[in-house]
């Protein structure tokens, strides 16, 4: 249990780590961009390529961090007005389904990294191979949908609803203490 809770903290400044680091790296490179064009008449021919490298890090490492943070997108209009019992169902079944839906995407975005392996795809400027690129889509896919389970497992063990591991239902801004997950 305790060496789940270090590789639980790892991943997440991990997480943290990266997508800090994307935000950064896309504003350094608009900004910089926009400055070299304006004041030096001339454009960076890497910088769209960086960005968007950074934009998919940002993106798909973003599904699991805003999950184990209970701040992800839900259609809270139904839930918010339900019964505890019910609310309790939904938020047991929601993540398990999310999950499976993220293994599948996962699935199906590593057949198409496959497929641009064999292409030979490269990007125009830095001549990245294009799967450079890609590769962050299967593995946000897959962290999300193992923190969608953690989301479920969660909700089966405790008797409260929780938006996430770290997150009470209505739990305002705060973290929820961290329950056990066994």
């Amino acid at each position: 249990m305790k060496v789940l809770n270090i590789l639980d903290s790892t991943l997440k400044k991990i997480e943290e780590f990266i997508l800090s680091f994307s935000i950064i790296t896309i504003a350094a490179m608009v900004c910089g961009n926009a400055i070299a064009r304006n004041f030096l008449s001339s454009s960076w021919a890497f910088a769209e390529e960086i960005s968007r490298l950074a934009l998919f890090m940002a993106t798909f490492m973003g599904i699991s961090y805003v999950a184990r943070k209970g701040r992800h997108l839900s259609m809270s209009a139904v839930y918010d007005n339900v019964p505890f019992k019910f609310r309790k169902a939904l938020a047991t079944i929601i993540p398990f389904f999310t999950a499976i839906v993220l293994f599948v995407f996962a699935y199906y975005s590593w057949l198409y990294i496959e497929s641009t392996i064999q292409s030979g795809r490269v990007t125009s400027a830095l001549r990245l191979p294009y799967y450079v690129m890609l590769i962050w889509a299967p593995l946000g896919f897959i962290l999300g949908g193992i923190q969608f389970l953690r989301n479920f497992w969660i909700n089966v063990r405790n008797k409260d609803v929780y938006l996430a591991v770290e997150r009470k239902d209505y739990d305002d801004d705060d973290d929820a203490d961290n329950p056990s997950l066994l």
